[in-house]
């Protein structure tokens, strides 16, 4: 994203909204999700988790591409050429043939759908409460010549009611249940989606085992990621194979891909903390890169390029790709605990 089509962007997300106020806003949403908190019973994650992409969308694509998540890395390749491999990985993983119909659960602005609609020809159902998202997701697919192949709904993946019972054959979902309030319930929905035989592939944020919850700075990094990326808990990785299979899937395999694998390997945090990628992205992601954008957007709320209250929004996913860095370096966190899951053939 170019930093016209940014201030596009900007000025058509944030028109006639208090930018600043509504980060504030984001910012205390762990204290009024607190079980002690007055209005707790009231409180609605899914609130957060659209106002959080509301808020971070349009800096997210600048900064990290069509495609919103991490990848393994290896030494000799960038960020994007990471992630095109991890998404034909994943194409692989589904066993997709030409002609099937795919759920895309919590689907973005679109980036690993096009490719899946590219290399595998199947038709995909995106599934996003966040409008913003699915518009540009929608424009996207258009400039790509894409739109016959890709459909959307307006809805959250812990409740997919408006569409019927096993209706695609076969679904992913790329860090996005990872904000689900209940993850049994997400997981229970896309159960009941999915036709019986159908694969399902997953990317989940998680602690691993070295997270320690008696650590004060453990528990001071998972606070600091489930604030700054609306995340309403972070589970082990146990956790997540126990919400999949009290679903009613098998979970055919699950690791941590950001482990090495095979041969030599980056870290998954690599990228927002040196140079990894083409040079423009990369300088976006560093951390002078994040300050001296930080500088810069206030410069461009002056100017009335931006809306007053950019810099605050850049403020807080530096501080969070700080957290992100704090996770990988603690061994603590990773995103990239990746899954296999089937829905059984019925007896």
């Amino acid at each position: 994203m170019r930093l016209g089509r940014l201030s596009k962007a900007l000025r058509d997300a944030h028109t006639g909204l208090g930018v600043a106020h509504r980060v504030r806003r984001f910012d205390g949403w762990l204290d009024r999700a607190a079980p002690e908190a007055p209005d707790a019973s009231a409180y609605d994650h899914a609130e957060t988790v659209r106002d959080y992409y509301e808020l971070c969308n349009g800096f997210m694509v600048f900064g990290w591409g069509e495609s919103l998540h991490f990848a393994p890395l290896t030494p000799n390749e960038s960020l994007e050429e990471s992630k095109v491999r991890h998404q034909r990985a994943m194409i692989s993983r589904l066993e997709l043939q030409q002609g099937m119909k795919v759920v895309d659960v919590g689907c973005g602005i679109g980036g690993p759908m096009r490719r899946v609609v590219r290399e595998a020809g199947v038709r995909v159902v995106g599934i996003n409460i966040n409008e913003i998202q699915l518009a540009e997701a929608k424009k996207l697919n258009a400039e790509a010549g894409l739109e016959h192949m890709a459909d959307f709904r307006k809805c959250s993946f812990e409740d997919m009611s408006a569409i019927e019972a096993d209706s695609f054959d076969g679904g992913y979902a790329i860090e996005s249940t990872c904000h689900a309030q209940n993850k049994q319930r997400a997981f229970a929905e896309i159960f009941r989606v999915l036709k019986p035989g159908a694969l399902f592939w997953g990317q989940e944020m998680c602690l691993t085992d070295r997270f320690d919850p008696r650590n004060g700075r453990h528990r001071t990094i998972k606070r600091e990621l489930m604030r700054g990326i609306a995340l309403h808990d972070i589970a082990t990785f146990g956790e997540v194979n126990h919400a999949l299979e009290r679903a009613g899937f098998q979970v055919m395999e699950g690791s941590d891909w950001g482990d090495v694998r095979e041969g030599p390997s980056t870290p998954w945090y690599r990228p927002m903390e040196s140079r990894n990628g083409t040079l423009g992205n990369a300088l976006r992601r560093l951390p002078w890169g994040r300050k001296a954008f930080i500088a810069g957007s206030k410069l461009a709320e002056v100017l009335r390029l931006f809306p007053n209250g950019s810099a605050e929004v850049v403020r807080l996913l530096d501080r969070t790709a700080e957290a992100y860095i704090a996770g990988g370096k603690t061994g603590i966190f990773t995103p990239l605990y990746c899954f296999l899951a089937r829905k059984p053939l019925r007896a």
